[in-house]
């Protein structure tokens, strides 16, 4: 990063994220220090900048350039001269430290940038100036001097404040955990302990309204809760025994007992934190773009300087004159603005993402994600939930409506811990009471419901007891298919079909199947109408493939693909140069999320941090997919703009400082030179905050 402040402190470099494994726990503490590091940095900005505005007064009101502006003639008192000198020393030496400091780390890095340019411009017009009190003649330039560093000391105070700012919603996320925990312990009693005292495997009271003091699955009780502030899901989300509770997030009105599954680093708030905050100080390609401008930039302005003088004392103006115009030149071509161009927009981008549930792990591949031409989404917990629901109800009995009979087969289910069975149960509300519950062993299970006999069995339970099912000519589905041609277009979607028995008669059938999520469909048209393809990488069968594939309206589909060849087919995509992105759930899909050019997990709660994934989407759903890359665009535009306006600008500019309309009587003074060039600081500062998601 060409950044101000990182080459003021060049002992804290966090630019090398390839680190070997000794080094991480060194790299966790600077990370954890980070917030200090420029809290730090900005105070040191604002301190040399205050007490050298006050030293400047004295110097402009004893300068006699300024005395003469103003009409007073006579000197302030003999010697005054050498008072000024003695002023004029303390606002370089200490004003001017933070430039002279981070001249030496760019000369000695061989990497000169914006402290360069402000270093020398500064040693120019002090040293000349400081020569001339001591007898040569010429001019003095020490108010130039003293305004020139106060005006870079408030920039980079500005500029620190403002990546302060665009980093203060990441450190929130800390704020977010409670102080405290109620620890049940093994004989009943509850006792408040500190969160460094609980550990995996504990549980702990949560109670209405308090805040979820670490990770973990509920055991007893169930309550809605606000997981809004980590994940951006403005709905409470209802939990129950079994769902796992994110640590920072806000109870409801229920009471909860929950088993802590992972605590300190390992919390999905801590991963939130580090991957964000490893993303902010990655370097990426336009950044790189950025500080060879930088460097170019250096190059124009010492030419400019150095040109610029000569020519002025061909055309026979004298040194003085030269000398403060190709000063006003390197002044008003420093890299300031593009130093910050990039840093502040990856400051940005980077909390506004975490703020809205994507986590960029790595910015390389978030940028890449503007360019992406085709999606490849894995099926099971991606496009669909991961867990069967009831897709179809066929009623064979003219007296029974759908919803009764799906209620008969949930109140005889919701007694079995079948996966099939849990997802009948979830489709309803309520159930009736069931009496005399049997299992079938292999075919389904019975019992008594409202005075009736419920059976709910299996295709096989049919094929045993040579139950037929309805009349060919028994119309359904609005007259498209009768019963019998529905059931086995149902089954060859790869659909579990289950039927149910009312007094022994065939009254209706259910179909079953990993439920597709309600936002794929809507995701997948959003990224056609981007000219994004939209594909399906799967292990299932062929007919659940072809189904899901249909229902989404994707452009393709691969079936029964095993988690070692998913990276073959990844490559197979980007044979023709495809940009492809790889969407999962980052375990079985690790090696493709690596493959493609931009990786992508989609994995709520504690499931976040899959190391091979450059993006994390936390809510799970696939039509982050299409924020992202609404967002890798938006946030490209804004380092563009950022970077031709801070680069720009020198086209009008560097001419102007030359002298170009001297015979108009324009002239720009080192000091407005200044005033320009952070003019153009503060609307790249600005202009990076407009970034919206």
């Amino acid at each position: 990063m060409n950044s101000h402040g990182h080459e003021y402190h060049s002992h804290h470099n966090h630019e090398n994220t390839d680190m070997s494994q000794s080094d991480k726990m060194h790299n966790e503490h600077s990370q954890h220090n980070h917030h200090d590091h420029h809290a730090h940095m900005v105070a040191d900005f604002k301190k040399r900048f205050w007490i050298s505005l006050i030293i400047t007064i004295p110097v402009l009101v004893l300068s006699p350039m300024i005395r003469k502006f103003l009409g007073i003639q006579q000197t302030a008192f003999n010697g005054s001269i050498y008072f000024l000198f003695v002023l004029s020393s303390g606002i370089f030496f200490y004003g001017g430290y933070p430039f002279l400091k981070g001249l030496f780390d760019e000369l000695k890095s061989k990497s000169p940038g914006m402290m360069t340019l402000i270093a020398l411009a500064i040693s120019v017009a002090y040293l000349y100036s400081s020569a001339v009190v001591f007898g040569l003649t010429g001019r003095l330039f020490y108010w130039e001097l003293a305004t020139l560093i106060d005006i870079m000391l408030l920039g980079h105070w500005i500029e620190m404040e403002s990546i302060m700012g665009a980093s203060k919603a990441l450190e929130e996320l800390a704020k977010l955990m409670p102080k405290s925990a109620h620890k049940i312990f093994n004989d009943g009693n509850i006792e408040d302990v500190t969160l460094d005292k609980i550990k995996s495997g504990d549980t702990l009271l949560i109670k209405p309204g308090e805040k979820v003091p670490a990770d973990g699955e509920i055991i007893e009780g169930q309550s809605e809760i606000n997981e809004s502030m980590v994940t951006g899901e403005s709905k409470p989300v209802s939990k129950k025994i079994g769902d796992e509770v994110i640590g920072g997030s806000i109870n409801g009105e229920g009471s909860l007992k929950v088993e802590v599954k992972k605590t300190g680093n390992e919390s999905f708030l801590s991963q939130v934190i580090s991957m964000v905050k490893t993303a902010q100080e990655s370097k990426s390609k336009t950044q790189n773009l950025a500080n060879k401008a930088a460097l170019w930039l250096t190059i124009i302005a010492l030419a400019s300087g150095i040109i610029t003088m000569i020519v002025w004392l061909i055309i026979g103006k004298d040194f003085n004159f030269a000398l403060t115009r190709a000063v006003t030149v390197m002044v008003i071509t420093c890299p300031h603005a593009l130093g910050l161009a990039i840093p502040l927009v990856v400051a940005v981008s980077t909390a506004l993402s975490a703020k809205k549930g994507l986590l960029i792990k790595n910015r390389n591949g978030f940028e890449r994600a503007r360019n992406i031409q085709a999606v490849v989404f894995d099926k099971t917990g991606t496009l669909t939930k991961g867990e069967f629901g009831v897709t179809d109800v066929l009623t064979f009995d003219h007296e029974l409506g759908k919803d009764e009979l799906i209620k008969y087969a949930a109140s005889i289910e919701v007694n079995s811990e079948h996966p099939i069975a849990r997802g009948i149960v979830k489709s309803i509300d309520k159930t009736f009471n069931v009496e005399n519950f049997i299992s079938i062993p292999g075919k389904g299970a019975e019992g008594n419901v409202n005075g009736k006999n419920i059976k709910v069995v299996s295709p096989g339970y049919l094929e045993e007891k040579d139950i037929k099912i309805p009349d060919p000519e028994m119309e359904v589905d609005k007259g498209k298919l009768n019963a019998k041609e529905k059931i086995e277009k149902l089954s060859g979607e790869g659909k579990t079909v289950v039927f149910v028995l009312v007094n022994e008669r065939l009254a209706g059938a259910i179909a079953l199947a990993d439920i597709i999520r309600e936002e794929s469909k809507e995701a997948v048209a959003k990224l056609k109408g981007l000219g994004v393809k939209t594909m399906m990488l799967t292990g299932d069968n062929e007919k659940v493939a072809k189904w899901v594939a249909d229902e989404l309206g994707l452009d393709d589909y691969f079936a029964q693909v095993l988690p070692g060849n998913k990276v073959d087919k990844i490559k197979e995509i980007q044979k023709d140069g495809t940009i492809v992105a790889m969407t999962g759930d980052g375990v079985n899909d690790a090696p493709a999320l690596a493959q493609a050019d931009v990786g992508i997990a989609i994995g709520a709660g504690t499931d976040v941090a899959v190391e091979t994934a450059d993006i994390v989407l936390v809510k799970s759903n696939p039509q982050d997919v299409v924020s992202l890359v609404n967002f890798s665009k938006a946030t490209y535009k804004k380092m563009i703009q950022n970077l031709i306006w801070s680069t720009g600008y020198n086209v009008i500019a560097i001419p102007l400082a030359a002298g170009i309309l001297y015979s108009f009587g324009i002239l720009l003074s080192p000091a407005v030179g200044a005033v320009l060039m952070s003019l153009s600081t503060v609307i790249v500062s600005i202009n990076a905050r407009l970034l919206k998601v």
